[in-house]
């Protein structure tokens, strides 16, 4: 499990459109996920220790940023012959395990996650009504072991993001595993 740190948040990026299917067999768009007041793109996977240990607050978070008009969904960018667990009939099984409210869809091209240059799971986007990046940082202070009584970082600049537009000026990066990559055919 090697640690990567995502990026700085570069505020003002464009979203960028995917076409990627559920768990659910429907296909999504960016489009189909956007709340009215901004859209929160999460790059998670099953395996991920990091993950696992912050799965139960992402689901509870996302029900509260509903509340704000901010619409979700989590993809796994994983190559899945890499690690069993981020297998596809997987993906439904903790879905349904943690009570997924939101799309879980598998990119398995891998080119949504090259798009948005995606580093780790999980990595959050936090975008506002104009899809533009207002957030990329992690969702609390938690890495392996959750932090109790942790400030709800992502929820708190998400609730800003849908009041004005604008997301926190300082932010702290996700932390969690590499995203697995496909190797390239020689």
């Amino acid at each position: 499990m090697a640690a990567t740190e995502s990026p700085i948040c570069d505020l003002g990026w464009k979203a960028i459109d995917f076409d990627l299917e559920g768990i659910d067999g429907k296909r999504y768009r960016l489009s189909d996920v956007r709340g009215k007041n901004g859209t929160l793109v999460m790059f998670i996977c099953n395996h991920c220790p990091y993950v696992k240990a912050v799965i139960e607050r992402i689901v509870a978070d996302v029900e509260e940023l509903k509340k704000h008009g901010i619409g979700a969904i989590a993809i796994m960018p994983n190559d899945t012959a890499a690690n069993d667990e981020d297998s596809f009939e997987n993906m439904k099984s903790v879905a349904k395990a943690k009570k997924f409210s939101f799309p879980y869809v598998i990119d398995r091209s891998q080119a949504t996650a090259r798009a948005y240059d995606a580093a780790c799971t999980p990595d959050f986007f936090g975008f506002n009504a104009k899809d533009e990046l207002q957030y990329r940082g992690r969702l609390d202070a938690s890495r392996t072991q959750p932090v109790s009584n942790a400030r709800r970082e992502l929820l708190e600049a998400m609730i800003a993001v849908s009041r004005t537009g604008k997301g926190p000026q300082e932010q702290l990066s996700s932390l969690g595993c590499s995203i697995k990559w496909r190797q390239a055919a020689e």
